[in-house]
């Protein structure tokens, strides 16, 4: 007899609402067994973050990296940047060139094609010989023979993908990373 009655849990106007939720089947709740309902890490708040800081982006061929390279007339590597594999081309450019000394020419392929950066590179003294993307609508004039020398950045890049470390980024930090492209860079240029 010295048992004690337990309070409800719930108010005496709940309680109506609850039964009836349960006779009505749940229709629409999600199965019991998942404690999140989400994609990402448990305890986390949504999806998880930390690949795009990580210069680690997913693109048409899967997860990947890229890396932009101002290379000189020998082929040697001036200035790099690593980025996430979903990004456009035309967005590090400005950064690379802004800190370099302005060359007579500047050879890129169609994907640096914008008025933006023709106006930056003539506004340093630079000649831009950048190929029109076909969907311009004012086409730009551009020296083709000039241009083939642009084959002098896809060898660099060859070579750079000559190193294993490299062209499979084993690295999962992005300053690993680009420190080994800075280890590359550093030997490509001194053989």
């Amino acid at each position: 007899h010295d048992l004690q009655p337990l309070p409800s849990v719930v108010g005496p106007r709940h309680l109506g609402w609850h039964a009836g939720r349960a006779r009505r089947g749940d229709a629409g709740r999600v199965a019991v067994d998942r404690q999140h309902y989400s994609q990402g890490a448990s305890l986390g708040r949504g999806r998880k973050r930390g690949a795009e800081l990580q210069a680690i982006g997913r693109s048409r061929g899967g997860r990947g990296t890229k890396i932009h390279l101002v290379v000189d007339g020998a082929g040697r590597i001036l200035a790099f940047t690593v980025t996430p594999g979903q990004m456009g081309d035309l967005r590090p450019a400005h950064g690379l060139l802004a800190n370099l000394p302005p060359p007579v020419f500047c050879a890129a392929d169609t994907a640096y094609d914008s008025n933006g950066l023709r106006h930056f590179l003539l506004a340093r003294g630079t000649t831009p010989v950048i190929p029109n993307n076909p969907t311009r609508k004012n086409p730009q004039p551009f020296d083709e023979r000039t241009y083939r020398a642009r084959n002098i950045i896809e060898r660099t890049i060859g070579r750079l993908k000559d190193w294993r470390r490299i062209h499979t980024r084993y690295d999962k930090l992005a300053a690993n990373f680009a420190s080994a492209v800075a280890i590359a860079a550093i030997l490509i240029g001194w053989t």
